[in-house]
């Protein structure tokens, strides 16, 4: 077990720590922007490519663009918070990293799942999803309670 002294109080894991978590709603929304912003510019040269496939296959290659969107995004969120540092390039910019409560690292998988969760979660009750964060310990939204991870500052470590 992780056990430091941070200010005369013993510290069993940085997760304990609330200052981890300060600021991090609205890091959280803003690294939101800044990712779709990011995926949006990667779906450029995606869009690009399915244009001319669509060419060499007389307009079947086209029909690759109504699943481009969700694909890009994903396959952005699997190599970025699913990767070693735990975060995407808007949640890097913002310090901020997803972290599970068991302390094992975010794999691939469970980074597409809290994603989809997400959205899905954005579907059904917008803008509720996000008031959780009000009241759950550790500003916690429901698909972070789901799945046991949290979002932590990244330089409280």
């Amino acid at each position: 077990m992780d056990t430091r002294t941070l200010d005369g109080e013993i510290i069993t894991s940085h997760l304990d720590d609330m200052r981890a978590y300060e600021g991090v709603r609205t890091r959280r929304v803003m690294a939101f922007v800044i990712d779709y912003v990011t995926i949006a510019l990667l779906l450029i040269p995606f869009a690009i490519l399915v244009f001319f496939l669509g060419l060499l296959t007389l307009g079947l290659g086209w029909m690759l663009f109504s699943v481009l969107g969700p694909a890009v995004a994903l396959a952005y969120v699997w190599n970025t918070m699913g990767g070693p540092n735990q975060a995407t390039i808007g949640m890097k910019m913002m310090g901020i990293r997803l972290e599970r409560l068991d302390g094992r690292p975010i794999d691939g998988l469970l980074a597409v799942v809290h994603t989809v969760l997400f959205w899905a979660g954005n579907v059904l009750l917008t803008p509720l999803i996000l008031l959780a964060s009000l009241f759950l310990d550790r500003k916690r939204t429901a698909h972070d309670l789901l799945l046991g991870t949290v979002v932590t500052r990244d330089d409280i470590r």
